[in-house]
């Protein structure tokens, strides 16, 4: 057994045998984990209503074994005998691996997090952005992870992390310059999605454009003017401008001026009115509370103000024109005359 006592890198070869056997059942201890995992904790997770507990062991799986590994790795040279310089750049190498699975661990239990909360609430919604925007948190949430991450692990393996981090600043800031148009849209649309002004199919106004909302991005929204033309409208506009949500009014309120003749008699202008109340109470598209008043003596006419609002759920267009209709019809019916413009010219002779 001299053979085993021999010195080979500082450290017998019996002592190379055993941290090699401890590195194999570290291996192996980790494929039996594994295959744990998935053969069993899986299936009771799935027999379970939370999903929460199946996303959970399907992203920590992977890490956990690796974990065990690198611990296994760790104990094995941890046991040999090296150079103290040598001990130290193996003690940051094992140490910078751990730092990156704890990070990678946490990434993917944040993701598991999401995927189990964010995304069902998401897809309940009628408005497509908050879906757009859940890709774009998981992207930044694991990229600020991985950087905290990376940059703890550098700095526990002796690496100048200062350094490093005013790199970093200034790239981010010259980044941020160059893409402040951009993220001022990006915002804007996180403002359109926690105050939501505006869904889609909603027919809004903003900055002289009256359309209906057929997308809403991340950067820009989309609208379908009432000219069949489509505007693209940068998110930013949204945060800053005065947006008007024509399909949240509670009804459509309609003003007529309407202008009878000055030949007209009291009791013609009382049946005028009389049968424009009528006219409202026999449209069930109509709500109760219409106005009517006797209120002009005008330059050619004797006005009638009629005020009355069309439900949220009845066609507008329709509406008019049946009561348009209707008025037309009984006033006629009636011989209650709409007035014209008129000029009466009079040619007095001076002898």
């Amino acid at each position: 057994m001299e053979f085993l006592e021999k010195t080979f890198y500082y450290n017998t070869i019996f002592n190379w045998l055993i941290s090699a056997a401890v590195i194999v059942g570290a291996i192996v201890i980790a494929k039996i984990l594994f295959w744990l995992i998935n053969k069993i904790v899986k299936k009771a997770t799935a027999k379970t209503k939370s999903k929460l507990d199946d996303l959970l062991v399907d992203m920590l799986e992977e890490p956990v074994v690796f974990g065990l590994g690198i611990l296994g790795f760790w104990f094995a040279f941890g046991r040999l005998d090296f150079p103290m310089d040598f001990i130290s750049v193996i003690n940051k190498a094992f140490l910078f691996l751990l730092i990156i699975n704890v990070t990678w661990m946490i990434a993917r239990t944040i993701n598991a997090l999401i995927e189990a909360y964010l995304v069902p609430m998401t897809e309940k919604t009628e408005n497509d952005l908050d879906d757009q925007l859940i890709p774009i948190v998981k992207k930044s949430l694991r990229s600020i992870i991985w950087i905290v991450g990376i940059i703890v692990a550098l700095n526990n393996a002796g690496f100048d992390v200062g350094a490093i981090i005013a790199g970093l600043g200034i790239g981010g800031l010259a980044l941020a310059m160059a893409a402040k148009d951009t993220v001022s849209n990006v915002f804007g649309g996180f403002t359109i999605f926690t105050d939501k002004p505006f869904k889609i199919k909603d027919r809004i106004k903003i900055g002289g454009f009256d359309g209906t909302v057929t997308e809403i991005g991340i950067r820009s929204t989309r609208l379908t003017t009432l000219e069949g033309r489509v505007v693209t409208i940068p998110n930013a506009k949204f945060a800053d401008s005065m947006v008007e949500n024509v399909s949240l009014e509670p009804n459509r309120k309609v003003v007529l001026n309407l202008g009878l003749t000055y030949d007209t008699s009291p009791e013609q202008m009382k049946l005028a009115m009389k049968l424009l109340k009528e006219i409202s109470d026999a449209n069930n598209d109509i709500e109760d509370n219409v106005l009517i008043s006797f209120n002009s003596f005008g330059d050619f006419s004797l006005g009638i103000l009629f005020i009355y609002y069309i439900k949220k759920e009845s066609n507008i267009l329709e509406t008019q024109s049946h009561m348009n209709l209707a008025i037309l019809t009984q006033f006629n019916e009636n011989q209650l005359d709409f007035a014209f413009p008129t000029q009466t010219i009079l040619n007095q002779n001076i002898g």
